[in-house]
């Protein structure tokens, strides 16, 4: 396990950035398979009482039979493909966690974001590690504190490890804000740790 990287928070869990863990090779190599093999769909979510279709893809895959509810809908995991298993391989050596789930969303540029909210659904096991692997554009990754509000914000590199454990969902919300400046596109893994 190599979780010797700062916590970047001072209380209430724990969010470790480890920097880059893919060289810009395989950086391209996962980018550009993840971008044309992964099953992405469009996201339909309900705001405000209606249904609406986000311009982010997203794709969910995990163990077998392995459901994840949110924003009042329910996806089923597709079945893990090579690549993905790969990934996970390599994601599990640096946490020293074992993840059955992986939610990726593609954001096709800085217009599409992400608001504030805690990965806090009944699925996934309380305290349990969540990594978060970046491709593609930079984003800048948010967190705020539920009650005293406090806020940090670290810029996520392609091929960059972040990871959040401990009472992290309980306390912070999380965010990626949008960015008409950045005209590229990103793809972010996040592997889950879920009931099954």
């Amino acid at each position: 396990m190599i979780r010797d990287f700062p916590n970047i928070i001072n209380q209430d869990g724990q969010a470790h950035y480890f920097g880059k863990i893919i060289n810009a090779e395989e950086n391209d190599k996962y980018f550009n398979e993840l971008l044309n093999k992964i099953e992405w769909t469009n996201e339909k979510l309900v705001m405000f009482g209606k249904e609406i279709t986000t311009k982010r893809m997203v794709a969910f895959y995990g163990d077998s039979l392995m459901s994840y509810t949110y924003s009042n809908k329910t996806k089923q995991a597709l079945t893990w493909m090579p690549l993905l298993l790969e990934i996970k391989n390599l994601i599990n050596s640096y946490t020293g966690s074992n993840y059955n789930a992986c939610l990726l969303n593609l954001y096709h540029d800085g217009e599409e974001g992400m608001g504030w909210h805690s990965d806090d659904e009944k699925e996934i096991i309380p305290n349990s590690s969540i990594a978060s692997l970046s491709f593609g554009a930079e984003r800048k990754f948010a967190i705020k504190h539920k009650v005293t509000k406090e806020t940090h914000s670290i810029l996520l590199e392609s091929g960059s490890l972040l990871e959040m454990l401990g009472s992290f969902q309980k306390h912070w919300l999380h965010s990626m804000p949008k960015s008409k400046k950045i005209i590229v596109p990103r793809i972010n893994l996040t592997f889950r740790q879920m009931h099954s």
